[in-house]
């Protein structure tokens, strides 16, 4: 089966939803044809000119990375710039880019999960909350023999997400009647018969921001002329999302300590800490990337230290005075582990594509 540009959207659109990403943000397919086929897709944080160069050498046809190019809009593209040089070389190479950047930061089992998963936090929560996706129910009837196809396209296409499982339905069996008319072509029966049918009733919980898409794919799949489905308001409470994670270690030990801890697990060359390096810790509050945006939420959450990157002078000497601790694990070393949760997961999906992470790409600091 050839895999599409289109394909691959839709399948990031399920481990990093669109509506997650922030209003300033340039997330998605942001250049290329959604009907090219793709045979090989190179993942990165950046696209930068190397990167490019990589996927061009490895005939690449589509690159995912964390950060967008463009990040701001551009009124032209020319090679007078690194931006325009960038996009050229996309478009002359036929190269399609997608991004997903802070929808990938707040999803569950995005960047901060990640971090969070490794340093070994328990009671994980939220850091600080950037929305709610309501929630419906969704009903469906088909015949038996076709239940499991239909279940597993709505799964496929975004419904059944309970927290960190997906696929999630329930079954009931039943018999379901219909009289075709003239003009129908049933897919059971004849017209003019009263026609009945097994089924199987499967419902599902699908987000608000996912039902148009599930709808779709449920009726594509649905061996039916006309397909029987019913979707219900739920009053479950909305399903929270947001920046950064606050969790538990599951032993207490030094600043000092935890420091060479985040240093040894994100296998980091260096790392830098703020506070006494006896403090000791136990809750710890993080965000991955440049997240110092969140450092009194970090402080009203009760964290004894916040750990991120790009920590700047005046932010880590207000942190002292504010009484928390800070761990400055860098941009890239906080979100370079993305990656293999991105590879892991597409090659689950896409077992006839070839995924490969960049060799290329490093933390652009070099440590003496």
């Amino acid at each position: 089966m050839n895999v599409r540009v289109e394909d691959i959207c839709k399948a990031m659109e399920q481990i990093a939803p669109t509506y997650m990403a922030e209003k300033w943000d340039n997330v998605g397919l942001l250049v290329g044809r959604k009907e090219r086929k793709v045979q090989r897709i190179l993942l990165a944080l950046d696209a930068t000119p190397d990167v490019i160069n990589e996927a061009i050498d490895n005939k690449v046809d589509l690159i995912i990375t964390h950060h967008p190019v463009p990040f701001k809009p551009v009124s032209r593209i020319n090679s007078d710039h690194l931006v325009g040089r960038q996009l050229l070389d996309l478009m002359e190479n036929k190269i399609a880019l997608f991004t997903a950047h802070t929808n990938l930061d707040a999803t569950t089992g995005g960047t901060a999960d990640v971090v969070a998963d490794l340093l070994g936090l328990t009671d994980q929560k939220l850091l600080t909350q950037l929305g709610v996706e309501k929630l419906l129910k969704l009903v469906v009837f088909v015949p038996e023999k076709d239940a499991e196809h239909v279940r597993q396209v709505i799964g496929d296409a975004g419904a059944g997400h309970i927290g960190n499982y997906s696929h999630c339905t329930f079954s009931t069996s039943g018999e379901g009647t219909f009289l075709p008319q003239d003009g129908s072509n049933p897919y059971i029966g004849q017209q003019g018969h009263l026609e009945k049918v097994n089924e199987l009733r499967i419902e599902t919980i699908v987000s608000s921001s996912q039902v148009s898409n599930v709808i779709k794919a449920m009726i594509d799949a649905h061996p039916y002329e006309e397909v029987a489905y019913d979707l219900y308001p739920l009053k479950l409470e909305d399903q929270p999302f947001g920046a950064g994670r606050v969790g538990y270690l599951k032993t207490t030990m030094s600043l000092e300590s935890f420091a060479k801890e985040v240093k040894e697990k994100l296998q980091l060359e260096s790392i830098q800490y703020v506070g006494d390096p006896n403090k000791i810790i136990k809750k710890v509050a993080l965000c991955t990337g440049s997240a110092m945006d969140f450092i009194d939420d970090a402080i009203g959450s009760g964290a004894d230290v916040y750990l991120t990157g790009d920590i700047k002078y005046h932010e880590a000497s207000d942190a002292v005075s504010d009484g928390i601790a800070l761990v400055n694990a860098s941009h890239f070393g906080t979100e370079c582990l993305i990656l293999q949760m991105l590879e892991e997961k597409l090659n689950n999906i896409f077992a006839n594509v070839d995924i490969i992470r960049t060799k290329v790409q490093k933390d652009p600091f070099i440590t003496l």
